[in-house]
Order: C-alpha cells, then structure tokens, then sequence
C-alpha cells in the first residue's frame, strides 16, 4: 500500500489534492492495523520450540499431554520445566519413539501419524532444544536384549567391531545435518542439544536390574559415547550441548525411587521404563534451563 502512495504525484486542483489525502490516510490507516494484527501473531508466536525423543517427551509422566496422543508426552517433561523457569512461551512437538528421521518426515505412532517436527520452527523462534539419537542406535532394545541374553556385550563388539559404536559413527554426519536444517528453518535461534545421562553406575546393580556388570558398562559407555558424539555435531554446527551426565551420577536407574532420575525396567513411579520419572525431567529441566540461561 506505501508504494502505491510513494508513486502517486498529487496535481494542483483542490479536488484531486483531497482525494489524494484521503487515499493516503486510508492506507495510512490499513497499515497500521496491519502492523498491530502481526505484531500481536508475532507474540502469539512461541519463542521456543522442543524437538525429540522419549527422554525428552516423558511417556507416562503425569498430567500427560493430550494435544497428540500418539506421543505419549507429558505436560512436566523437561522442555515444559525449561519454559517455566525461563518464561518462555512453549511448542513441545517431541514425541516419544522419535527417531533422527522423524524430524522432518512425518511420524507413525498408534494414534496416527504426526507432523514432521521440524514444522513447529519459524524466523520467530529464539529457542531450540534437541534430544535425538538413542532410537537411531536402538539403546532401549540393547538393554532389554542384555537382559533376556546376558553377555550382550561380548556379542556387540565380536570380531573387534562394536555395533552401537558403528551406528554411532555412521549417524554422525546426519544429527549435524539436522543442526544445520533447525539453524535454515530457525535462523534466529540458539540451539541447545540436550544429552541422555547416566542411566547406570559402575558395574550396574544385579539383581536389582538384572543386567551384568560388564553388559551394564557396555550399555553407559555407549551411551556416554553417543553424548560425546552429540556433543562434537553439535560444537562442529553452531550448537550447544548441554551435557546430562554429571548432574545425573547417584540419580540411575539403581539409585533409591526417591533419589532416582531414570526409571529401570520395573518402574517405582509413574513412567516408562529406561526413561526419566518426573523427579528426573523436572531435574533436567532447571539444569538444562540454567545452561540456556548462562549462554
């Protein structure tokens, strides 16, 4: 509309200058209710936006999250703890089962398929956090096959080839490609790769998780081995890892039900099992968000 008035070059007559004028505050006028209108959907806008997983959707946590049932997300998962301590306006699309791929192609889940996650981004959001990878490698499978077959470790790593390190390695360059597709669809926003944790304790707690000691270390090393993967894509790409691990060491899936972050395979709270309780997510969440908060 301003550039039908900026090419317009008013005659002398009386007529033709008021109406003239008056074109000029009609446009004058539509443009300012424009602006309100997008300056009030920019604000509607959520500023932050959290992709991934199970770790970080929160199956069974409760009050669960009824906007998309197929997700079995939960309304105290950590991105929901992030949001409100930072009072960030929230778009929680992770979803659990979610693999590397379901980023940006549309997930199957039991209730039907969901978007891809990667849609919730927009030039508006300020805030990324990502919790991807352990679907890819399967480390939930891994710790259910050590314990219907114990020794899986040495089965893994036969031949002097480690399988989940193979995975690892072969699904590197495709999370830093994700890095750089979030930074495309969100160009203003700071992206924060959150880790996995410590789900074990040296040596694992037989009979307690009836999973050997070595199978236990195997199945932590792998994990800590894809956090320090995650945490080089994400250096290499523009990110920051907000590494889970420390801040999580006496809260394992061993630890006392009141004391623990992460659920073992029979649960003593409400969530899934090999997944973060809701101590565990509200845990995550203030440290994740002062991470997010300290730059």
């Amino acid at each position: 509309m301003m550039s039908r008035t900026q090419g317009f070059h008013p005659i002398m007559e009386d007529y033709v200058k008021l109406r003239a004028r008056r074109s000029w505050l009609v446009a004058l006028a539509v443009t300012a209710v424009f602006t309100a209108t997008a300056g009030t959907a920019t604000a509607e806008t959520p500023g932050y936006v959290a992709l991934g997983d199970s770790a970080a959707a929160g199956p069974f946590v409760l009050p669960v999250d009824d906007s998309s049932p197929g997700c079995l997300r939960s309304l105290a998962d950590y991105p929901h703890a992030v949001a409100s301590q930072l009072g960030l306006d929230l778009a929680d699309v992770t979803c659990s089962s979610a693999a590397t791929a379901d980023m940006t192609a549309p997930q199957q889940t039991s209730k039907g398929p969901v978007a891809p996650q990667l849609d919730a981004l927009t030039t508006n959001t300020g805030t990324v956090t990502l919790t991807i990878g352990a679907n890819d490698i399967g480390v939930a499978a891994t710790v259910v096959s050590c314990v219907l077959n114990p020794s899986c470790a040495d089965r893994l790593t036969a031949g002097g080839h480690d399988q989940l390190a193979e995975k690892i390695g072969a699904f590197a360059p495709r999370w830093g490609e994700l890095i750089d597709q979030i930074k495309t669809r969100a160009p203003n926003a700071k992206v924060y790769v959150v880790g996995y944790g410590t789900y074990f304790p040296h040596n694992g707690c037989w009979p307690g998780i009836p999973v050997t000691a070595e199978d236990a270390n195997y199945i932590q090393d792998t994990i800590g081995r894809l956090d320090t993967m995650l945490a080089l894509e994400a250096a290499v790409h523009g990110a920051k890892f907000i590494d889970i691990r420390p801040p999580s060491v006496g809260h394992d899936m061993c630890a006392a039900p009141w004391t623990k972050w992460f659920e073992g395979l029979i649960p003593t709270s409400i969530a899934a099992p090999l997944h973060p309780n809701k101590t565990g997510m509200a845990a995550i969440g203030t440290y994740a968000a002062n991470a997010i908060q300290g730059g």
